[in-house]
């Protein structure tokens, strides 16, 4: 395998890649139902799903739900009614995205900081248009209007 193949297939900063075996390992003591508790008690706590994905895995031992229960810790919580209305990420930006504006505000020669709210922005942008095109996001969804909820 040439050297962009094996790109393509590794994942992460530090280039690490996923187990090749779609069981879970032999350690992994849990049953589906006792993931799916465990998940949905945790976003009752008020947990972020990249919360309850390191909590599985430094706490219980689980390395990865999928494995276990057949789909990911976001469809555990859409069957449960705990998703949330938007997804992790571009709420985690469109946070970020408010800071740098107040900053901004009080702050009009910050170059620096000008540039990262533009790139903040364009991420945002780009995460809106796949959410609209998968359907997590409704078309008429615009990040403009849940900044004043944030």
């Amino acid at each position: 395998m040439d050297m962009v193949g094996k790109l393509a297939l590794m994942r992460g900063r530090s280039r690490s890649t996923r187990p090749v075996s779609k069981r879970p390992p032999n350690w992994v003591i849990y049953q589906p139902d006792e993931v799916k508790a465990i998940i949905i008690n945790l976003a009752r706590e008020g947990k972020a799903q990249s919360e309850i994905g390191t909590i599985l895995r430094d706490e219980h031992g689980i390395p990865l739900v999928k494995p276990i229960v057949g789909y990911g810790i976001q469809k555990v919580l859409d069957e449960a009614g705990l998703a949330p209305r938007i997804p992790e990420d571009i709420y985690n930006l469109m946070v970020r995205s408010t800071k740098l504006r107040r900053h901004l505000d009080r702050n009009p020669k910050d170059f620096g900081n000008k540039r990262s709210l533009q790139l903040t922005e364009s991420k945002i942008y780009a995460l809106t248009r796949y959410y609209k095109r998968k359907g997590r996001l409704p078309q008429d969804w615009r990040h403009r209007d849940e900044i004043v909820t944030i």
